[in-house]
């Protein structure tokens, strides 16, 4: 048994679930088969479990240090990531004529999460270098892209994404990183960042910073806000390496978890001039940023998932394998001890980390199967319709595997009792590693007012009515089957509730109230998308047993069972949520700050 990857549920969601077959025979990759995909897989298995997961203890206990004004890495880390590298693993996803693979999204995702399973700090590095180089392709120019998307596409190069500062956080309205134009077609950049993730290191040739930043006669706020392609080192119009660009590394922030992913504070422009390129229009910065956020929002959602998985399958095979005390019918100190998997609420915390890890596994294969339908798309309605479907589910790819794959690693350590606390087993090491998810590309929050404030409302409440669309089929499916039928139809009601939360509270003037319970609503809808991928997996399960799938019975029973399961448990904590938010009540807004402690 694998400890950090499940390859029969790989199968299920791209062969029965999310139709793999069918998107091999686009253009875009006929080149590929369902053979060399599974020999990909095995590849990315074997090394993740024989390089990278055997070091990710000793990263965590080793973390980057900050000497001499540089981030030194441990040299375990570079060898892991070179052999990445050697594989040519990098440009899985990027097209052929880039020296990509053109791998479809879906399996990329799978690729990559089997990685973020074994080591996830090791493996940020790369995550966040995919993700920059996406975002140049889509919005650089010419000269930015031919110079520096082949070193970031081979991996010799890695990325950053720069937004935050100290005195900001999340409001990027606030920024002060200033862009001066020389002239030349460069900006002088001056300013400090926070909380950059591969922010310095001494594993690639070179760093590509993508730095939001303000012109000089930028407008106020959001608006001014222009996005800078900024390297370490300079880079001659040859390609060839130039002069450090003084981007000076003014200290490591020490985290709680993924402690092998360099976290950075850096100061532009301090000790002389610090050139950056603009990406894009000036004042568009923002807009072209997500490019780059929404693909990492999706992948901290794979993240936070195989963190999840990763928990999940050491504390299975953990309960399995540990005999402790007996049935409490047995009154018997002398009759054999159990596996602990035979004792009720052990199997309960399995099935929470099940539902949590699997539901979310199936909604990021399914976001990742959008992403693989609109590059493949050749039609612009049905295209525009993919973008929608995506804007109202990526807040929730991310935010909802975030919060609940983070329990499940909370119930892994459950299992395993004092063991699971102690830093001889992984299961804390996956949990704070996971702790990072909720808060970073967005917090919680944030997704929230994103989802409530505008998502389900964009383009008239058209993504609302794409959703309902995609979710009926499953719907339909249900009523007609016995087994069924009450899950379609406890599902169609939570639908229901939701659609009349949302009139509700689009009819409140004030935003303030308006959104004052965005987080809840978040947490509601997003069991609502998980309850529905339940139920398809619940279907594709039962039509194969019902067909005589001797071989998987257990495998599908278990798919049968995790849904009841959800169903009975937690969907009706949806229903409590949503009819909160509907109340709209004030007991938090209208707490004054004096009322938390009295003074």
């Amino acid at each position: 048994m694998s400890m950090i990857v499940n390859r029969r549920d790989v199968d299920f969601y791209l062969d029965e679930m999310f139709d793999l077959s069918t998107l091999l025979k686009a253009d875009r990759y006929r080149e590929h088969d369902r053979e060399s995909i599974t020999a990909i897989l095995d590849l990315c298995q074997s090394m993740a479990e024989e390089e990278f997961l055997p070091c990710a203890a000793e990263l965590d206990e080793n973390e980057p240090l900050f000497t001499d004004g540089k981030a030194i890495t441990p040299q375990v880390l570079k060898d892991c990531l070179k052999k990445f590298v050697e594989a040519g693993l990098p440009t899985a996803t990027f097209d052929q004529d880039l020296g990509g693979m053109q791998l479809p999204v879906m399996v990329a995702n799978f690729m990559q999460g089997i990685f973020q399973a074994a080591n996830a700090p090791a493996v940020g590095y790369v995550f966040l270098t995919s993700s920059t180089a996406h975002m140049l392709q889509a919005c650089g120019s010419e000269t930015l892209r031919q110079r520096y998307l082949p070193p970031l596409i081979e991996g010799r190069w890695f990325g950053t994404m720069c937004l935050s500062e100290p005195h900001a956080g999340s409001s990027l309205s606030d920024i002060r990183c200033m862009a001066e134009p020389v002239g030349d077609g460069s900006y002088k950049l001056t300013g400090t960042k926070m909380w950059i993730s591969g922010g310095e290191q001494d594993i690639s040739e070179n760093i590509v910073h993508m730095v939001l930043a303000r012109t000089p006669d930028a407008p106020p706020g959001v608006k001014g806000i222009s996005l800078f392609l900024v390297p370490k080192i300079r880079v001659e119009e040859d390609g060839s390496p130039g002069e450090p660009n003084n981007i000076a590394l003014a200290g490591l922030n020490h985290k709680m978890g993924q402690r092998g992913t360099t976290n950075t504070l850096l100061n532009f422009g301090e000790g002389g001039d610090c050139l950056g390129y603009l990406v894009g229009a000036e004042n568009e910065g923002l807009k072209n940023m997500f490019h780059m956020m929404n693909e990492a929002r999706i992948g901290v959602g794979m993240l936070a998932t195989m963190s999840g998985l990763a928990g999940y399958l050491y504390s299975l095979d953990y309960a399995r394998n540990r005999p402790q005390g007996r049935h409490p019918g047995d009154k018997d100190p002398n009759s054999d001890m159990l596996p602990i998997i035979e004792h009720a609420d052990i199997r309960r915390l399995l099935m929470e980390q099940k539902v949590a890890v699997e539901g979310s596994l199936a909604l990021l294969t399914y976001c990742s199967q959008l992403v693989d339908q609109q590059l493949t798309s050749e039609d612009s309605q049905t295209s525009q319709r993919l973008t929608l479907l995506l804007e109202l589910l990526t807040p929730i790819a991310k935010s909802w595997p975030s919060e609940y794959t983070l329990e499940a690693n909370k119930h892994a350590i459950q299992i395993l009792g004092g063991y699971g606390y102690t830093r001889e087993y992984p299961v804390e090491r996956l949990y704070r590693d996971n702790r990072l998810n909720p808060i970073h590309e967005g917090s919680h929050g944030i997704h929230g007012l994103d989802l409530l404030g505008r998502k389900v409302n964009l383009a008239g409440g058209a993504t609302l009515a794409i959703f309902e669309e995609k979710m009926q089929p499953a719907l339909d499916a249900a009523s007609g089957n016995e087994t069924l039928a009450e899950m379609g139809e406890s599902l169609s009601d939570i639908w229901q509730l939701a659609k009349r939360t949302i009139e509700t509270v689009n009819q409140e003037p004030d935003p303030v109230t308006r959104l004052a319970s965005a987080t809840p609503f978040l947490d509601a809808f997003g069991h609502l998308v998980i309850a529905w991928l339940w139920l398809r997996q619940a279907l594709i399960a039962h039509e194969a047993l019902q067909s005589g799938a001797q071989a998987d019975t257990d495998f599908y029973e278990g798919k049968v069972a995790a849904c009841h399961f959800f169903y009975r448990y937690h969907l009706p904590q949806t229903a409590e949520k949503l009819r909160y938010v509907g109340s709209q009540d004030r007991s938090v807004l209208d707490a004054q700050a004096s009322w938390f402690t009295g003074a």
